[in-house]
């Protein structure tokens, strides 16, 4: 790869440190406004309510992501798999956007703000877009990215159940969590990457980190993205939303930003969004920054609910959580509901916005979707599930469920 002396920029990155831009493209797409967005957007939601430090961005991880592509493909090629300057280069391009789709808050919009449509599709409605900026140079990116390229092991190297964006992901929220279950060994892990049958393989060396990456990805899940006060005021920012689309839907005025306010009124789903120059020109507005002055605005909005859930967020006076291996039942949430109802005087239609109910699945890994294979000294390619001596693998190939409850505390909505 090379690049102009102009675009050949060095970011110090706090969890790899430097980080060289080796190719002009590169260096012009994370220049442009559609990836600088990401800087707005942070990595983890709302996890900062819980841990202070978890304030680093899409941006960041991106960058930390492409950063391992590098240097996952330049073991890869030592060990004599034949990859050509234009494949780097692409699936360097393909990790570097593989989250440029998320919404506000990363995951907790998701399919809210726009229902059934997935931050993956509309990185790919991204991709398309810059690749028509671009004059077609994106393509063998967009071919890795949707695992259409002839050689898999590019597109797992994007997207598998040890792919280089979980070892950046986990390695970053770690440190900024100050989590330290979450740290993992992955320099060591990509030396161990390898390539056989065109499938991202490990070698049999690296057993034991891999087995650490996989208890580290577990207590990450269960400790940070699904710590159950982060679910508490994610779903209070929901129902938020939720509120504030009911209101315009019945002509009552919300104030918002001119891309937030956007989303409120208009139903958009995919099609929309790869048709409409106005869907992709005002979802490219939409950051953080949004929700915030949004939820600013509504503090004093004459919709008590909506007013209530914003002062509850922003002041962090956040509802009570219960969370249990059972699911709750209709007549316990019927019974709080009715509570709420009673105490703060609302309806039962809008109490239902105060109690807040849905369930969490945390699946470690599936070995029957693309597992994660061992090269062993023999020869042959072994699931990990199979080869590890020394933990109990089958405890986190069965998916975990948990439900949880969530229902404002008395204090919560006194003001």
């Amino acid at each position: 790869m090379k690049t102009q002396l102009n675009k050949r920029k060095i970011f110090n990155d706090p969890v790899h440190g430097f980080i060289t831009i080796p190719h002009e493209l590169i260096f012009d797409i994370i220049e442009h406004p559609y990836f600088q967005r990401l800087r707005r957007i942070k990595q983890l939601g709302f996890s900062d309510y819980v841990y202070p430090g978890a304030l680093h961005t899409r941006f960041h991880h991106a960058l930390g992501a492409f950063h391992l592509m590098r240097k996952a493909l330049n073991i890869l090629k030592i060990k004599g798999v034949k990859i050509t300057e234009q494949e780097e280069l692409s699936a360097s391009i393909a990790i570097l956007l593989h989250d440029i789709g998320h919404g506000p808050f990363s995951h907790t919009l998701e399919h809210i703000l726009i229902p059934k449509v997935s931050h993956e599709s509309v990185s790919k409605i991204y991709m398309k877009e810059l690749n028509k900026q671009f004059k077609g140079k994106l393509k063998m990116a967009i071919d890795i990215f949707e695992g259409t390229y002839p050689k898999q092991f590019l597109h797992q190297l994007v997207s598998s159940q040890l792919d280089v964006d979980r070892l950046d992901y986990l390695t970053r929220d770690s440190f900024f969590t100050g989590v330290n279950e979450g740290v993992i060994a992955y320099d060591r892990i990509i030396e161990m990457f390898n390539v056989k049958d065109d499938q991202l393989v490990i070698d049999e060396k690296g057993i034991y980190s891999i087995e650490n990456f996989l208890i580290a990805r577990r207590l990450m899940y269960w400790q940070v993205y699904l710590h159950k006060t982060v679910l508490c005021v994610e779903q209070m920012m929901i129902k938020a939303i939720e509120r504030a689309k009911d209101l315009i839907r019945e002509g009552v005025k919300v104030p918002a930003s001119d891309a937030l306010q956007y989303f409120l009124v208009n139903d958009v789903n995919v099609a929309a969004f790869s048709k409409s120059e106005t869907v992709l020109k005002n979802y490219s507005m939409l950051d953080d920054n949004d929700i915030i002055c949004g939820l600013k605005a509504w503090r004093s909005h004459d919709d008590r609910i909506l007013s209530l859930l914003a002062n509850a967020i922003l002041d962090r006076k956040l509802f009570k959580v219960e969370m249990r291996e059972k699911a709750f039942s209709h007549k316990e949430i019927e019974a709080i509901t009715k509570e709420v109802s009673k105490k703060f005087k609302v309806s039962k239609k809008d109490a239902a916005f105060l109690v807040l109910t849905d369930s969490t699945t945390n699946h470690v890994y599936n070995p029957s979707e693309n597992g994660i294979l061992i090269w062993t000294r023999n020869g042959k390619l072994e699931d990990i599930a199979q080869v590890s001596d020394q933990l109990n693998l089958s405890v986190l190939t069965k998916p975990v469920v948990k439900y949880y409850l969530c229902f404002p505390k008395e204090k919560t909505l006194s003001h």
